[in-house]
């Protein structure tokens, strides 16, 4: 049988109630990651040489640049998308830039000086 593990996956890291519990799998998708997701991660990590021609495509299609159609390489495609860090995209700048201020703060030449 493909995708034997002695062990059920659990990554407390990313979530911390469980896989099932995180919300982002529906109920067949978490039940597959549990059960097969520590082969999955042993075969995408290369810890562990794949044993048949499931193993082989699920590798195949996680590596390739084509659509995914295996049920296995779905399911863990996307719990690589949910673990990725996010970027955020912010529309306002962020630090000193003075050659866009205002004037009147510290780095602003244009105000007059009291003591003068």
């Amino acid at each position: 049988m493909s995708f034997e593990s002695e062990k059920p996956f659990n990554d407390f890291q990313h979530f911390a109630r469980g896989v099932r519990r995180s919300g982002d799998f529906t109920i067949k998708e978490s039940e597959l990651l549990e059960k097969c997701g520590s082969a999955m991660m042993e075969l995408y990590k290369g810890a562990r040489k794949p044993k048949d021609d499931s193993e082989k495509i699920f590798l195949e299609q996680l590596n390739g640049t084509e659509v995914i159609t295996d049920k296995n390489a779905k399911v863990f495609s996307k719990y690589l998308k949910v673990i990725a860090p996010r970027h955020l995209h912010r529309l306002c700048s962020v630090g000193n830039d003075d050659s866009g201020s205002l004037g009147g703060g510290q780095g602003s030449d244009d105000s007059a000086s009291i003591d003068e």
